[in-house]
């Protein structure tokens, strides 16, 4: 959010377990709806394929919420 506040487009990223914590994060420090993109959790047990996997997947999902493009969570 710092980035967002000096004009940088920015988008924050975690893992699946913290979608609640950074949704009240956002709320909490007066940017509700600030767009991050969500790697599935856990990452420590993933190996190398899947963590290029889940990298790429949010690499492309980072492009798209700067873009202004929309994500969908499941």
């Amino acid at each position: 959010m710092n980035g967002e506040r000096l004009s940088v487009p920015s988008v924050g990223i975690m893992t699946s377990a913290f979608v609640d914590a950074a949704e009240l994060m956002g709320h909490v420090l007066g940017a509700p709806g600030f767009p991050f993109v969500v790697v599935e959790h856990p990452i420590s047990s993933a190996d190398a394929a899947m963590l290029t996997e889940r990298a790429e997947k949010a690499a492309a999902e980072c492009v798209a919420v700067l873009l202004g493009q929309p994500l969908t969570r499941s």
